[in-house]
């Protein structure tokens, strides 16, 4: 399955979503990517939107090999089978998460536009993406979630790896995916148009959900 783009990926979801949230829900999306996805769903849902902020941890010389990740709570996963492949320490991880924290939490307020994050404690939450390689960001944002007391967390994505699938599904109630492929290199193979996604798209697409709640 392919999608024309992540507007088309989210669509696809929302079917999917709807019958495993009650009437209090609230979508919470990782930017960039999947908070295009997360308003397509919210909208349908009539939920309000959120995000949670991720920044994956790099194994060094290869940025793009995620060692871990961490949460704009604090939240570190770390990436044991790597960290072990690559002779590194968790400690490693644990220093970088702690040195990107503040600027992540001011990069998740300048995209929230200031305003405090949307309360989830008792409901269900809709954590969104638009596509899982490893499912790094995902668990350490799972972690985020699990620790605001929602009532059930659902991880909703066009298309996950297996092994992401497997290790989200461990962190999450339950795991929605259109695509779980046993043949998969990256997410953007699975979208016609994966263009990058702007932080004033991000920012609108907040607001815009805002606006929409009494």
């Amino acid at each position: 399955m392919r999608f024309r783009d992540r507007w088309d990926a989210g669509r696809r979801l929302l079917p999917l979503v709807r019958g495993k949230v009650g009437s209090e829900s609230a979508v919470l999306a990782i930017p960039r990517g999947g908070v295009v996805v997360g308003s397509v769903i919210a909208e349908g849902l009539g939920a309000p939107l959120d995000l949670v902020m991720v920044k994956k941890i790099g194994v060094p010389g290869n940025p793009e090999l995620a060692a871990g990740a961490v949460a704009e709570g604090g939240e570190v996963y770390v990436e044991e089978e790597v960290v072990h492949l690559y002779g590194l320490e968790r400690e490693y991880v644990v220093r970088r998460a702690e040195s990107e924290l503040e600027a992540l939490r001011r990069k998740a307020s300048e995209l929230r536009g200031g305003l405090d994050p949307i309360p989830v404690e008792g409901r269900d939450v809709v954590l969104a993406d638009d596509g899982m390689a490893t499912g790094s960001t995902a668990i350490a944002a799972c972690r985020h979630v699990r620790g605001r007391s929602p009532r059930r967390l659902i991880v909703a994505v066009p298309v996950a790896s297996v092994e992401a699938a497997s290790r989200v599904s461990r962190e999450a109630d339950e795991l929605v995916a259109l695509e779980v492929p046993e043949d998969f290199v990256a997410v953007g193979e699975f979208y016609e148009d994966f263009g990058q996604v702007d932080d004033g798209t991000v920012r609108e697409l907040i607001a815009r959900s805002r606006s929409r709640r009494p």
